[in-house]
């Protein structure tokens, strides 16, 4: 397989399996055991990596959230918990929901191989939400490394389609409403905003910059590690949705 089909295979069931921990009902207590509600848990604990930062930090790491619901999450969460302590937590949750979910799941030892070559070999520049997961550390267990993994494969193509986003030119808000036109409330705004034709094709712009800031990471996969991670990604999609 060549480095953009391996890409587009596992593209949508990472980024699925990567968000699955995110509002499990066990990462949800987890977070009231700590004093913080999903939506303030969520905030916190995938920008916590960033440290004890302004919301406009973070902000510009997501993209995507209107400002002001940002800055109200954030803000409100980290008076009530540091962000690293947060970040940590939340990927305890993550190592659990991979331990339970895909513990009976066949390949993870390969994918889990296959996913730290390609995470290992992004440069990382202006990739900074990326850049933080990267330096956490990765569970032992078979099952809790490939939720992590898939985590930070998740946060590798987000910040570098956000990047590409920024690259075209497009508005973050209308790039939101293209992709996920039935969740404008929930990230903050309350009108929609107007899509052109042009928004469109600048979007499949950077979808294909995206493409080409991450093919070289992908291409130090062999042809056995390539199978590896798609077939790894399949199982532990297949696993999320049984």
């Amino acid at each position: 397989m060549t480095p953009h089909e391996v890409m587009q295979a596992i593209k949508h069931p990472t980024g699925d399996i990567g968000a699955a921990f995110y509002f499990h009902p066990d990462t949800l207590e987890r977070g009231k055991q700590l004093g913080l509600d999903g939506f303030r848990f969520y905030f916190l604990g995938r920008g916590g990596v960033l440290g004890d930062v302004e919301a406009d930090v973070i902000r510009s790491a997501f993209g995507y959230f209107e400002p002001g619901l940002l800055a109200k999450m954030w803000t409100t969460a980290k008076e009530r918990l540091a962000p690293r302590d947060a970040a940590r937590a939340y990927h305890e949750c993550c190592h659990a929901f991979g331990r339970s979910t895909f513990a009976d799941v066949g390949g993870l030892d390969a994918y889990v191989d296959a996913a730290t070559a390609v995470i290992g070999a992004v440069d990382g520049g202006a990739l900074a939400l990326f850049a933080g997961v990267r330096a956490e550390p990765v569970p032992d267990d078979a099952p809790g490394a490939a939720s992590h993994q898939a985590m930070v494969l998740r946060e590798m193509r987000g910040s570098a389609h956000l990047a590409a986003v920024a690259a075209v030119g497009l508005p973050t808000p209308i790039a939101h409403a293209i992709k996920r036109p039935d969740d404008i409330a929930l990230f903050g705004y309350e009108v929609p905003p107007t899509v052109t034709a042009d928004d469109r094709a600048a979007l499949d712009r950077a979808e294909s910059i995206t493409d080409d800031i991450l093919a070289q990471a992908f291409g130090v996969l062999d042809d056995a590690q390539s199978e590896a991670l798609v077939a790894g990604t399949l199982a532990m999609h297949a696993a999320i949705k049984a």
